[in-house]
């Protein structure tokens, strides 16, 4: 045990393999298990709209860990201090909301790394990210192991989506499509033909300038378009609907 693990979500995305995931809303170790055990390629712990802490987000990195499912942890702000301690927790893939525009998007990338690659703060010897010390390479060989996806979700975000997608250290983007249709004036209508549209253009530009296109859908024909359009980091669900869809339909099936 001496270096960073290989990040094999990294390897497979960078090769360009649709990968299929599900958000982890629930802040609950044992659904993270569980969801981790039903053979997804990535599960994402969601502490932007999730009731997570760094003691959950921990938590349920152990708990993929014991499937050896691929984390994702999307992060409620782009803040240095937030990247650096779920780096520090053991996540190697990281999801920043509402990057806007190409400054945000070099200062976050710039947190993913140590420098000379970035100015993340060193630290990491007292965390589980370094096995508490028995990965003596660590700082030597994570920057090459991390990966920063991005989200644009305005339209200020979809005009500077090529200098956006351009950006050193930004290894992938995702299009949100809810908060995307509400700043284009469309709230609460994702498919509306005018976001559908910029959709279909975005994930086409950043398949084509060699970065992973990511988006979410929460039904398979929709996701199957995405797909087609050229998603390959591809959100098809959530462990709170998945329960919500279960519970009401074992309720429909056991009403007299």
């Amino acid at each position: 045990m001496t270096g960073a693990p290989t990040n094999t979500l990294k390897t497979r995305l960078n090769a360009g393999d649709v990968q299929i995931g599900v958000w982890l809303c629930s802040a609950s170790p044992l659904i993270a298990e569980l969801a981790g055990g039903a053979g997804f390629d990535w599960c994402l712990i969601d502490w932007e709209h999730g009731p997570n802490d760094l003691v959950s987000v921990t938590a349920q990195l152990q708990a993929l860990a014991i499937n050896g499912t691929p984390a994702v942890v999307r992060v409620p702000d782009g803040a240095d201090w937030l990247i650096k301690q779920v780096l520090d927790a053991g996540a190697q893939t990281v999801m920043v909301p509402m990057v806007s525009t190409p400054k945000d998007a070099r200062r976050v990338a710039a947190a993913m790394r140590y420098p000379p690659d970035g100015h993340r703060g060193m630290g990491g010897a007292l965390a589980r990210a370094t096995s508490f010390s028995r990965r003596s390479e660590y700082v030597a060989t994570t920057n090459d192991q991390v990966f920063c996806i991005v989200q644009v979700e305005t339209a200020e975000a979809m005009d500077n989506l090529t200098e956006i997608t351009a950006t050193p250290g930004v290894d992938g983007v995702f299009i949100g499509p809810a908060d995307l249709s509400a700043d284009m004036g469309y709230p609460g209508q994702p498919k509306h033909p005018a976001v559908m549209a910029e959709i279909e253009r975005g994930l086409g530009l950043i398949r084509e300038m060699g970065k992973t296109a990511g988006i979410v859908g929460f039904a398979a024909d929709e996701n199957a378009l995405y797909r087609k359009w050229g998603a390959n980091f591809l959100g098809v669900g959530a462990d709170m609907t998945a329960l919500v869809s279960a519970f009401e339909a074992l309720k429909q099936a056991n009403s007299s």
